[in-house]
């Protein structure tokens, strides 16, 4: 596991999400996986989306992958965005914003406000709707007129609105302005960018391809 995670410096912060903590020595993915009581098909799979960006899993994959805790996970994802990653981001935003001068600092927090309320709503949409779903397929029970795709068609507007927030810090911000704090910043938006593909990934290539099978095991 440990020449995994070295191979991979990212699955550092997608590792607590999977409920394993790190220090676990000389121990075999297997191993790792068998003592945290988690699939070891559903953990490579999550490590192989985070880790190569033309993973694509096909059908056989899918079917033969342990995906119960595919919710779960995804529900943790989102308090890990909610409670750790928005708000590292917003207190960097706020202390450079305060020296950016009026019209600036406004334009930020005005546009971070407004990206933070974005992502709130999208995840809530998730979270009472298509999640609900997904369980109401494993018990048998399908509803034509459940429409999950266009959920996943708002992922490329939340990432493409940090690419925008990040252009508003390298084009417009005075030079004087903080640079440990902005740099703080542009890096904290980077990585939650670059986490945020990683779970549209997730939910594009492996929970729609799901809810798509079980519909149609249910027509």
């Amino acid at each position: 596991m440990a020449d995994v995670i070295a191979a991979n410096h990212n699955l550092i912060l997608v590792m607590p999400r999977l409920g394993i903590p790190l220090g676990f020595g000389e121990q075999s993915v297997q191993e790792v996986c068998d003592h945290y009581k988690m699939p070891v098909d559903f953990v490579l799979l999550i490590f192989n989306v985070y880790t190569f960006d033309d993973y694509n899993p096909d059908d056989n994959i899918l079917n033969q992958t342990s995906l119960q805790h595919l919710v779960p996970y995804l529900m943790t994802s989102h308090q890990y965005y909610v409670n750790e990653r928005l708000p590292h981001i917003e207190r960097h935003l706020i202390r450079v914003a305060q020296h950016a001068g009026e019209r600036y600092g406004t334009i930020l927090k005005t546009f971070f406000s407004d990206y933070e309320k974005e992502v709130l709503e999208h995840f809530a949409a998730e979270e009472h709707e298509v999640f609900p779903y997904l369980h109401q397929l494993l018990a048998g029970n399908r509803d034509d007129r459940m429409v999950v795709a266009h959920f996943v068609d708002h992922h490329a507007d939340l990432v493409d609105k940090l690419t925008d927030l990040t252009q508003i810090v390298y084009k417009y911000l005075p030079g004087e302005t903080m640079t440990e704090e902005l740099n703080e910043l542009v890096f904290g938006i980077l990585q939650l960018s670059s986490d945020l593909q990683k779970h549209a990934k997730l939910e594009e290539k492996v929970l729609m391809p799901y809810i798509m099978q079980l519909e149609r095991s249910l027509t």
